[in-house]
């Protein structure tokens, strides 16, 4: 009779990604809005620099002007909505120089702070007299003057190609922002839980979060438009000066686990394991076949049979 030992099965798992240290207080076995809860508290608690709208010392000005570079160390910033630098329309420009930021009254040609979560939309309305919600520079990106006036307060809804206002009156903020804006207003969601509610700047029908009332379209948009090194770097960036981060550039599939919808990018790899091909699994002894069964993050289960060959001894 074999002994029992000759049927240890060694299961030395390698995955290409993992959950980074600073989610490491996050139980991501919980519920969905419990999830949601332990990253509101973590973003909040982790937000330790309050940055001044304008001050002659740090403030959203100087950081926007490293977060939001075309490439590091460049001398210009992307510009949120836009999308053509070759005609004559400085409108609808994409990137501008970073010494272009308007300090005046006139600023056509130049650069503004727009607030993806416009500040009269939130309850109440996003404040810059003083640091707090209205200078998270999580919600602020540069922006074309006209632009941001072309863009003025209107509610995000569906559209297709570049910036637009809809035939409804709302505003479509381009094919390549789509995803940024969302992952913003989640957050700010998040961060600002009873002040910047989605629905007050987001339109369209609620399907997929119907316990949390998150328009279907930035659940959509997060997965059409996946995160891009620019916000990376962006993330990146502000959580030096602010401490915290946006967990949805961080993994847009966060998005997914809380409110459903569309599958987004899993960024970490624990969520979903969509082949085996991630995972290197040594068995001993050789043995004719086993049925193998991997539980990851959310208890999900993927399981496969392997046929091995005997070996002759």
């Amino acid at each position: 009779m074999p002994k029992l030992l000759n049927l240890l099965f060694l299961f030395p798992l390698c995955c290409f990604a993992q959950i980074p240290e600073y989610y490491n207080s996050i139980d991501f076995t919980k519920t969905p809005i419990e999830i949601k809860e332990q990253l509101s508290i973590l973003i909040t608690q982790t937000h330790t620099g309050q940055i001044p709208y304008t001050s002659t010392s740090t403030d959203t000005w100087d950081i926007l002007k490293e977060s939001d570079l075309v490439v590091v160390n460049s001398a210009e910033v992307l510009l949120v909505y836009g999308y053509n630098n070759a005609d004559s329309n400085i409108r609808n420009h994409r990137t501008r120089s970073k010494s272009l930021s308007c300090h005046t009254n006139s600023c056509k040609g130049y650069w503004t702070r727009e607030h993806v979560f416009p500040k009269s939309l939130a309850a109440p309305k996003l404040a810059t007299s003083y640091a707090g919600a209205g200078t998270d520079v999580h919600n602020l990106k540069p922006a074309d003057s006209d632009m941001n006036s072309y863009r003025s307060n209107r509610m995000y809804n569906v559209g297709s190609g570049n910036a637009t206002v809809t035939s409804m009156g709302d505003f479509y903020p381009g094919e390549e922002w789509v995803g940024d804006v969302a992952r913003i207003i989640m957050y700010m969601y998040l961060r600002y839980p009873t002040q910047c509610l989605p629905t007050a700047v987001a339109g369209g029908s609620i399907n997929y979060s119907k316990n949390d009332a998150l328009p279907d379209i930035l659940l959509t948009w997060n997965e059409q438009d996946p995160v891009s090194q620019e916000e990376i770097y962006r993330n990146n960036k502000i959580a030096e000066y602010q401490g915290n981060r946006n967990p949805f550039i961080d993994n847009p599939y966060l998005a997914t686990l809380i409110w459903n919808g569309p599958k987004a990018i899993d960024t970490w790899g624990i969520f979903t394991i969509d082949d085996f091909s991630q995972i290197e699994i040594a068995i001993y002894p050789i043995i004719k076949s086993v049925h193998i069964c991997v539980k990851n993050q959310p208890n999900k289960i993927a399981s496969k049979k392997f046929v091995v060959p005997m070996v002759k001894r």
